[in-house]
């Protein structure tokens, strides 16, 4: 199965630099006549989430398929030079074959071309799709996938909807694009064959290598192949650029593998390559594809995460939920902002309706005295209710979102419409104490409570300020520099935790980023559903579990982390520089 890859490694040594080597087809790419060949039918496509653009797509359903039973699928990006007989890579010619020896399951393959916005007459340019779709890092080209095409073919056959059953692939921009999908949708897809991928940055692919080095480690199979004489221009080096995504994905211990030869920027030698690149990716099936466990302690959100535990749904059926706080006893109460209510989720994990008509109530957090403060924006007040849910009004007249309190009781809150953060006092005298932030949002206090953390959801940057002894804020730093979405600039920076270590966690729109004392992200921790999370929180009884407020429900997991509580101040260690 892997002698390829043992005469690739044989190239590394065998060959200099710019010595091309021959890489003829073999004979899974050629055919045979006692093996039962697939049928192949074109179509055409006009979307919607890439407006205007039309494009042909190709079917290929094979001959075992039998519509009683769930097809695999695979997806191909460049779908007519995949599809074509006569080229290097006659990927119906390679499924007829491995599908009759069981090297591979029955599999419904998907040959898609990049979309072109058509010119109006021949007086004019049409619009080429195709790095708009392929090189972009977001979720675009996933979501063309899955809520345009697949459903489409899928009114024809019976296609299986498990991502162990689905993979997809892809040359140059349409490998990155391949990888790209599977990483923003790895619900959706977990076998990945890239061959002379884009990891440049023609639109920002040369971070992958970083991000997958920092971001938890998701149930991918990821195949990679690249010539020693691959393009080396203004975008960067793809040749450099494969060996550090192989370096990364092995860094966090991911099941890949890197085949190197000679050629340039083609299909010859991944033509060549491709049927046993398809027995590597297919081997073992159906036994599902493995999430790493990070590499071991190299990958440090390793460090932090509980290998045993992942993200459990504790609340759901909600429409909003906001502002997870901690009591005393590790209880955590969340805000449903839409329903206009606050719940508590006690340390067993029973959900209780604390306080109904909330005001509109957002963010919350407990006070020294015991007390739940709140951000009751919708009446444009801040709160607090006791125990039995009586509630006392703390300020009127106020935008707020977010809030934060120290063991003294005192308390600043987020108003984003007005780029401001307030301060009141203990004598309830409020003031504002920063004004310019794009849009401040989250705030917490370090765990010492000498500096105040804002981050701004409108930007990549989370604030650090001296807390000064009369509440005024003072050197304030855009410190804390976060990962954004390809789709904006902005990080969507929500709500914010701290642990012991003084390590923060921000709810971002790539996940819940964990940044290092010195300001910088060391970790991504995986959301644990497609869409927002919206706040964190530390909570059970020994702080160790993380809470977080996503959509329309509340998740927890288990944490090697312990968080802090507003009351109990502590200076956390000397951070490595």
């Amino acid at each position: 199965m892997l002698r390829w890859i043992l005469f690739a490694s044989a190239l590394l040594v065998a060959c200099p630099l710019h010595a091309a080597e021959d890489y003829p087809p073999g004979p899974d790419s050629e055919r045979h006549a006692d093996i039962p060949q697939g049928a192949v039918t074109k179509y055409t496509w006009t979307s919607q989430i890439f407006p205007g653009t039309v494009r042909d797509y190709w079917v290929y359903v094979p001959a075992q398929y039998k519509p009683d039973k769930a097809a695999c699928v695979m997806i191909f990006q460049d779908g007519a030079g995949y599809v074509a007989e006569d080229g290097r890579w006659r990927v119906p010619i390679v499924f007829d074959n491995l599908i009759h020896k069981h090297e591979m399951p029955v599999t419904i393959g998907i040959f898609i071309n990049p979309g072109v916005l058509p010119a109006r007459s021949d007086a004019e340019q049409a619009r080429y799709n195709r790095s708009f779709e392929y090189d972009a890092l977001g979720d675009r080209y996933a979501r063309f996938l899955l809520e345009e095409i697949l459903p489409e073919v899928g009114k024809h056959y019976n296609l299986s909807t498990d991502p162990n059953d689905r993979a997809i692939s892809g040359l140059s921009s349409g490998g990155i694009c391949a990888f790209t999908a599977a990483w923003n949708r790895p619900d959706a897809f977990h076998r990945v064959l890239s061959f002379i991928g884009s990891y440049t940055n023609l639109r920002g692919g040369e971070i992958y290598p970083s991000l997958i080095r920092k971001t938890e480690p998701k149930p991918l199979r990821v195949f990679l192949q690249d010539g020693k004489n691959d393009l080396n221009l203004y975008a960067g080096n793809w040749y450099i650029a494969n060996q550090d995504m192989a370096s990364a994905l092995e860094y966090a211990g991911y099941d890949s593998t890197f085949v190197v030869g000679t050629e340039g920027h083609n299909a010859k030698h991944g033509g060549a390559i491709l049927p046993d690149a398809l027995r590597w990716l297919w081997r073992d099936y159906p036994k599902p594809v493995a999430k790493s466990r990070g590499g071991g302690e190299r990958h440090f959100v390793t460090t932090v995460l509980d290998p045993d535990s992942d993200w459990q749904m504790v609340s759901h059926g909600h429409k909003f939920t906001e502002g997870p706080a901690v009591d005393r006893d590790g209880n955590v109460f969340f805000t449903d902002i839409p329903n206009n209510r606050i719940h508590k989720i006690d340390t067993s994990g029973k959900v209780t309706v604390f306080k109904e008509d909330s005001g509109g109530a957002n963010g919350l957090m407990f006070g020294p005295d015991g007390r739940l403060y709140a951000c009751q924006n919708g009446r444009k007040r801040i709160v607090a209710y006791a125990a039995d849910g009586a509630e006392s009004v703390i300020a009127e007249g106020v935008n707020s979102n977010d809030i934060a309190l120290n063991q003294r009781g005192e308390i600043y809150f987020s108003d984003p419409e007005h780029k401001q953060v307030w301060f009141i006092d203990a004598q309830s005298k409020k003031r504002v104490v920063h004004e310019g932030i794009g849009f401040p949002n989250g705030l917490r206090f370090s765990p010492d409570q000498s500096l105040l953390l804002v981050d701004d959801s409108a930007g990549k940057w989370v604030w650090s300020f001296r807390v000064e002894p009369d509440g005024s804020l003072s050197n304030g730093q855009p410190f804390y520099r976060l990962e954004t979405p390809d789709e904006s600039s902005s990080s969507g920076a929500d709500g914010m935790t701290v642990d012991t270590e003084g390590y923060i966690y921000v709810t971002t729109g790539v996940g819940l980023q964990i940044c290092d004392q010195p300001g910088r992200v060391v970790g991504i921790i995986n959301k644990p559903q497609p869409g927002p999370i919206s706040n964190v929180v530390f909570a059970g009884p020994d702080l160790e579990t993380l809470y977080v407020t996503a959509g329309d429900k509340v998740f927890r997991r288990h944490v090697r982390r312990r968080g802090t509580l507003p009351w109990t101040p502590l200076k956390p260690p000397t951070p490595g520089l």
